[in-house]
């Protein structure tokens, strides 16, 4: 990187392998979901211990996120994205083998848990670092469009893949693609100290500002997670929608995200408070709005597609403005906001699970507006939101 950026054509592989590699990590991430019944009848454990396989995954996201950025600031992103790589490519095969069983697959799943943790803290500065500093939001966008097809297409995908082929298949196959990966970066991103990008460092450093983001992150995911979480028990009990019916609904769901992504993420650099402002007020007219008329099915998944094109380009958003206004360097406070968004899933679960015997699942999307209006007042008060004219290359510094 430094002052000498690689040919366009590499640049462009690189990024690409990037998205791809996004796309890997998010779909291990939830395929245990998609493949809950037939893992556990498999290994011979509960329907709880497969599911642990994904709780425990996000904490693990949650815990290592910010020590491991620290730790690792100042290995050549080439030779860090490798390995990372090929932890995620290795834990896959691993969890495809026939003799592999629930320990050793809970080991797998920390292990590719840790290596996703610090590749969402150094991916978008290794990115963005390719390319001028102007350009930091549109490349986060890319990024984010990789992440978010795991959603509508990885997952579905593997979970018709396990159907058909038995559950190891779907990892396996991820850990052919995380090497497609590894493969692509190894060769074509260059070597250089971290700290020599501009994207090392936040383009208007500002701990106030950094501060509200990470608000921004925790509250509104609380609240969008206090009702998502229990999102099928709602399109049963509030909606009427049939089993049959939940998987198309969970798809528009997914594809509403991935079109909010491909949307916003052209705009961040130009409007970086509307791109996030618009987000977060969207799941607030969402969330009121299942409340309110969940009981039509027709409302309930325009208010559902709403809900997915407002939470993934929120959380977008907070990662392009975390690279303006880091106050140190940016993969730790990437690592920061990464963290505050796996607390919030964790937190909104916690907080729905509490209020289901109180409020039923209705009660539990009005509990979430309540605490992403917090967020929007926290976000909108004035001096807190990157400005436009903010959008510009840092000055040297060192770390």
């Amino acid at each position: 990187m430094g002052s000498v950026r690689p040919a366009p054509w590499r640049r462009a592989a690189v990024v690409t392998a990037l998205m791809l590699a996004a796309f890997t990590f998010n779909t291990t991430e939830n395929l245990p979901v998609g493949l809950l019944s037939l893992m556990a009848d498999d290994l011979r454990v509960s329907l709880t211990a497969v599911g642990a396989l994904v709780t425990g995954y996000g904490l693990a996201v949650a815990v290592g996120s910010l020590p491991l950025a620290h730790l690792t600031r100042s290995v050549p992103r080439r030779y860090l994205m490798a390995v990372l790589l090929a932890v995620l490519a290795a834990a896959s095969w691993l969890s495809a083998l026939t003799a592999v069983s629930y320990g050793l697959l809970l080991a797998a799943r920390v292990a590719t848990a840790l290596a996703q943790a610090l590749f969402w803290a150094v991916m978008g500065p290794t990115a963005v670092g390719l390319f001028p500093p102007e350009r930091r939001g549109r490349i986060i966008g890319l990024l984010s469009v990789g992440g978010s097809l795991a959603t509508v297409a990885g997952v579905p995908a593997g979970t018709w893949l396990g159907g058909h082929s038995g559950w190891r298949v779907p990892f396996a196959v991820l850990g052919a693609l995380a090497v497609v990966s590894l493969v692509t970066v190894a060769v074509l991103l260059p070597t250089s100290r971290p700290r020599e990008s501009h994207a090392a460092y936040g383009a208007a450093p500002d701990r106030r500002r950094f501060a509200v983001v990470l608000a921004t992150t925790a509250l509104s995911v609380t609240g969008a997670f206090t009702g998502f979480t229990y999102l099928v028990a709602f399109l049963d009990e509030v909606s009427g929608f049939g089993r049959d019916a939940v998987s198309a609904v969970l798809l528009a769901f997914g594809a509403a995200g991935l079109a909010g992504v491909a949307a916003v993420g052209p705009l961040l650099d130009r409007y970086p408070r509307a791109t996030l402002v618009v987000p977060v007020t969207g799941q607030v007219v969402a969330l009121v709005g299942l409340y309110v008329a969940g009981d039509s099915q027709v409302a309930t998944v325009v208010l559902l597609m709403l809900l997915g094109a407002s939470v993934a380009p929120a959380f977008m958003a907070t990662q392009s403005q975390v690279l303006l206004v880091a106050p140190g360097r940016t993969e730790t406070a990437l690592a920061a906001n990464s963290a505050a968004f796996n607390v919030g899933v964790a937190a909104g679960a916690l907080l729905g699970g509490a209020l289901l015997p109180l409020t039923g699942t209705r009660g539990t999307f009005l509990a979430g507006a309540s605490l992403t209006v917090v967020a929007l007042v926290v976000l909108c008060r004035p001096a807190t939101v990157v400005a436009r004219s903010a959008v510009k290359a840092p000055e040297t510094g060192t770390g």
